[in-house]
């Protein structure tokens, strides 16, 4: 049963390796490889596969290697009793793949195959279980991002101008023409989709419908990135065109309600959820103020402890047979050492705990941020989300470690998993000392960063406030009664409004009002048309006859005579 998933694992995790040497090699040296592969040539016409490999597609897909091949090792214990285990895993993989296929691709034919991959597996995954709750989720996540897919599409044929799909012919800059404004605010429109910014957060959360491996390998590495990194590869257009502020202030309002949201939410899984909602909204507004390495720094650094997040979460659930409300995880690092330990480490190292990996990235973003020539309005989102960060993960910690126990008092349980624990231990590891290697990599001449003490311990003073806040106003009940925090909790946790808007506006009126138009597609025009059309065209005949027939009898019988003469008469002549 476990043959696959360790195949896969013993596949995965050295080839993540030898694509991190090269990585490393291809980002000292200054190599770039870029290979033109004609797959098919038949008549002067060819079908030409094109490949990128440069430092930036190397070091992202050993990370994406890597963590699959944790999050597979790890669903062998996690998924043992599911006897399509196997199918599964070949699901994930396809996934991989298609993630894979996307970060190596200049051209946008094949960017677009990875993409629609994407979408399509992610499709799959998110309805896995089979229930309602999964359908419904697997049509709204399915629906949102087929808007990016559309993006996509119309896109390519405004790169029919220029002679070729390939972005990096795009050199004029200085010449912008209005058919690269168009691509450039359709590849906008389908990074934001595929992300889940403002205003197509609502996906988001409604895939962690998926099993727990599944969301932990689409809320590092692969699909919700996938945006960003379409970004990062078309930034010098995004910045030349000036689309960059409408990015800045999207990617600013998303990290703001995801960190206000995240406070308001009691289910585990939708909490790191919107955790990856607030860091994409940091890549985003980053990389649209111009920093290129430093939002795809972020993006490695994030894709490792929110990983480690989820595997811990997923250990969580597991154990207290799919409970997912975090009012039941009181005083788990008694019964679960192990993983309270790396649930801790990941937390902190989301919050920007000094010497953890995501310190290294956020204390830089937000010294730039602080360095940059920004208006008030997009500093103090920037700051006060950095504190809600800090806040729903002390909340997070102190439901899960400090506060009573609330599951059945007969129930026992441990963390004595081997497939999980390994999964875990590994990811661990490279949260702890990945973030310090890839700056001395990626950074590796000092830069000077001139502030004065209070804006340099600023940061140290938001994070340090936010989690005080996060402990304090959730350890004492009687603010909830006091203050009407319910009615807050009620109008906060509602995503302001979104998912309300997307159901609505996107499956509702399409599933109820646009039933003959899907049914003519699903037909074909020709049957539409033709049998199906005849069909209804003589019941519809047959009906109205009978009709005359019940409500007057003299009046069909008089016809029925005329009918009868004229067919006589007819005879004769």
């Amino acid at each position: 049963m476990f043959i696959i998933s360790n195949l896969m694992f013993f596949f995965l995790f050295p080839l993540s390796l030898i694509m991190f040497m090269f990585g490393i090699y291809f980002l000292i040296m200054d190599v770039v490889i870029f290979i033109d592969w004609e797959i098919v040539n038949l008549n002067s016409s060819m079908i030409v596969m094109t490949m990128l490999f440069d430092w930036m597609s190397m070091l992202f897909m050993s990370f994406v290697a890597l963590i699959s091949s944790m999050v597979i090792y790890y669903s062998t214990d996690y998924m043992s009793s599911d006897k399509y285990l196997n199918r599964f895993i070949l699901i994930v993989i396809t996934f991989v793949i298609s993630m894979m296929l996307m970060i190596i691709s200049p051209n946008m034919i094949s960017i677009l195959l990875g993409w629609d991959g994407l979408g399509l597996v992610s499709y799959l995954l998110v309805i896995y279980y089979q229930n309602i709750k999964s359908y419904n989720s697997g049509m709204l996540t399915f629906m949102s991002n087929r808007i990016g897919d559309v993006a996509i599409l119309m896109s390519i044929t405004f790169m029919l101008n220029y002679g070729s799909w390939n972005y990096i012919y795009i050199t004029d800059l200085f010449n912008i023409s209005f058919e690269m404004n168009m691509i450039m605010f359709l590849l906008i429109v389908a990074s934001i989709t595929k992300s889940a910014q403002i205003p197509f957060s609502s996906w988001l959360p409604a895939a962690m419908s998926a099993p727990t491996p599944v969301s932990a390998l689409v809320h590092s590495s692969t699909l919700v990135t996938a945006g960003v990194y379409l970004m990062i590869r078309f930034n010098l257009v995004l910045m030349y065109t000036g689309f960059y502020k409408i990015l800045l202030l999207v990617g600013c309002l998303t990290m703001f309600m995801a960190g206000i949201v995240a406070n308001c939410e009691y289910d585990l899984k939708s909490i790191i959820a919107f955790s990856t909602l607030s860091q994409l909204g940091l890549m985003m507004s980053i990389l649209s103020m111009g920093y290129v390495k430093l939002a795809f720094f972020h993006l490695l650094t994030h894709a490792l402890f929110k990983a480690l997040l989820f595997l811990c979460a997923g250990s969580y659930i597991h154990n207290l047979g799919d409970i997912q409300d975090i009012r039941y995880m009181g005083s788990m690092v008694s019964q679960m050492p192990f993983t309270s330990i790396c649930f801790n480490v990941s937390s902190l190292s989301l919050c920007g705990m000094p010497f953890l990996s995501g310190f290294y990235s956020k204390d830089l973003i937000l010294d730039i941020v602080m360095l940059s020539w920004l208006n008030l309005l997009i500093f103090l989102l920037y700051f006060f989300s950095t504190g809600l960060t800090a806040m729903y993960s002390f909340r997070l910690i102190y439901y899960s470690m400090l506060s009573n126990y609330n599951y059945n008092k007969s129930s026992c349980f441990d963390d004595m998993y081997y497939y999980m624990n390994f999964g875990m231990v590994g990811l661990l590891t490279f949260s702890l000392f990945m973030g310090s290697m890839l700056m001395w990599l990626m950074f590796p001449y000092p830069y000077m960063i001139c502030l004065p003490s209070s804006l340099k311990f600023l940061t140290v003073f938001i994070v340090s406030l936010g989690g005080y806040l996060g402990y304090v106003l959730f350890n004492y009940n009687y603010l909830y009664t006091k203050y009407k925090f319910n009615m807050i909790n009620y109008m906060m946790g509602n995503m302001w409004f979104m998912p309300y808007l997307s159901t609505t506006y996107v499956s509702y009126y399409i599933l109820n009002y646009g039933n003959l138009v899907i049914k003519s597609m699903d037909y074909g025009w020709n049957e539409f048309m033709g049998g199906q059309g005849m069909y209804k065209f003589f019941i519809y005949c047959i009906n109205y006859m009978q009709w005359w027939y019940d409500s007057n009898f003299k009046t069909y019988l008089l016809y029925f005579s005329l009918w009868v003469f004229m067919l006589i008469g007819l005879y004769l002549l």
